[in-house]
């Protein structure tokens, strides 16, 4: 062995071998490293990485961005990779030089370590722009839910109760409502709080894209006792002195607002005022009446509760009505009826009214009336009712009176 030692030729050769297995050895390292390149460097891909526009959103929207997540590969040195994968890195493209329409922007990898390379793929994405429209809308409070028992929901307040929509030009014209949902369920006092706004489109449809400003507003349900409109009607009595007619009654309101139970709203046609006696206006001048509105019929509460009445007396005219045909009501089928007197079966009736009033009245619009309810066959006088015009009266305080004779039907018209 030492003899080979000796041997400079079999130095050489083994230094020449150690040699070679050194470098080997080496390169072998540095190929068992996954993902690994020569001289130390590493390489790692991350997918699925979002692309995030930059852009002014105060005036312009992005419709799309194609990709809207790309690949990013790095590389670098082992020590400056694990730096960068927990690093706050994005992949950004910026539009602020751009405008409405549709472009081809470059991407740029933001936030990565110096140290190491990055290479996105694609480099580049395809977005489409654009510019934001401002609408005004009124806000629209939408009820849900029932109050407590024998209670109602009054109308909604929103305030604001205009807001401003910001959508994409191309679809500002879809919104169709601004509201706010608010429920009343079981409650028994006003509802008031904030409630945030949603936009819809003419489908009914949500418009996530959709800026309010303001986004939240206060609003107050009323929480109030059922109620109905309904027209105003004033009791008239009596009728002014003779030679006095009313020429003109005024009323400042013609209807109110019942509150009370809901059985008795449902019969509610109208709303009986105070009375007024006719009588008592003895002078040719305009009376002023400021009266209040008396609750009846189980009513609650009355909106308003005052009226003010203006009536105008002025000296009657007269009128003679001819000609006027008497009416035959509450007939039995099984009796024919008859007018023995006036043989016509007409009366006359001299009227009284203000001018302008009992100058166009017609004999037509007079009803003169017999009632036989009630009584048997055979001749009767009866007293005549009269069915006159508003404001026409009978000039003088005389009683009409018709004679009318009452005769079963025969068996063969019965029968026919």
């Amino acid at each position: 062995m030492d003899q080979w030692l000796r041997n400079t030729n079999v130095v050489k050769i083994l230094a020449l071998i150690i040699g070679i297995l050194l470098w080997a050895v080496v390169h072998m390292e540095d190929n068992t490293l996954p993902g690994s390149m020569t001289n130390g460097v590493k390489e790692e891909q991350i997918s699925n990485v979002a692309v995030t526009p930059k852009y002014d959103n105060s005036q312009f929207y992005v419709q799309t961005i194609e990709p809207s997540e790309v690949i990013v590969t790095l590389s670098g040195k082992e020590a400056v990779l694990k730096k960068a994968m927990i690093s706050k890195y994005s992949v950004e493209l910026d539009l602020t030089g751009q405008g409405k329409g549709e472009h081809i922007v470059p991407l740029t990898p933001i936030g990565f370590p110096s140290g190491v390379t990055v290479k996105i793929s694609p480099s580049s994405a395809k977005v489409i722009i654009d510019e934001k429209s401002n609408k005004q809308m009124p806000v629209t409070i939408n009820v849900t839910g029932i109050p407590a028992v024998g209670l109602k929901a009054g109308q909604p307040i929103a305030k604001p109760n205009k807001v401003t929509v910001t959508l994409p030009s191309g679809i500002i014209e879809s919104v169709e409502s601004v509201r706010a949902d608010v429920n009343v369920e079981k409650a028994s006092s006003a509802v008031s709080n904030k409630a945030r706004l949603v936009a819809y489109d003419k489908s009914g449809k949500v418009m996530e894209s959709a800026t309010i400003n303001p986004a939240v507003v206060d609003f107050e349900v009323p929480i109030t006792s059922p109620f109905t409109t309904v027209p105003l009607q004033l009791k008239l009595l009596g009728e002014p002195p003779r030679g006095f007619s009313v020429a003109s009654l005024v009323q400042n309101v013609d209807k109110v607002t019942v509150f009370g139970t809901q059985d008795v709203l449902n019969r509610m046609e109208f709303y009986e005022g105070p009375s007024i006696n006719l009588s008592d206006l003895k002078e040719e001048k305009e009376y002023t009446f400021n009266l209040d509105i008396p609750l009846r019929n189980k009513a609650t509460q009355l909106d308003p509760v005052k009226v003010e009445v203006k009536i105008n007396i002025v000296a009657s005219n007269t009128k003679s009505l001819d000609q006027i045909p008497l009416s035959i009501v509450g007939q039995n089928d099984g009796f024919d009826t008859k007018v023995v007197f006036p043989e016509t079966g007409k009366i006359s009736l001299a009227a009284e009214g203000a001018p302008a009033i009992i100058d166009k009245v017609k004999a037509q619009d007079v009803q003169a009336i017999l009632d036989v309810s009630n009584l048997p066959p055979g001749k009767h006088e009866i007293a005549v009712s009269w069915n006159l015009p508003t404001f026409i009266k009978k000039s003088t305080p005389q009683e009409f009176k018709a004679s009318v004779e009452i005769s079963a039907k025969s068996t063969d018209v019965a029968k026919r």
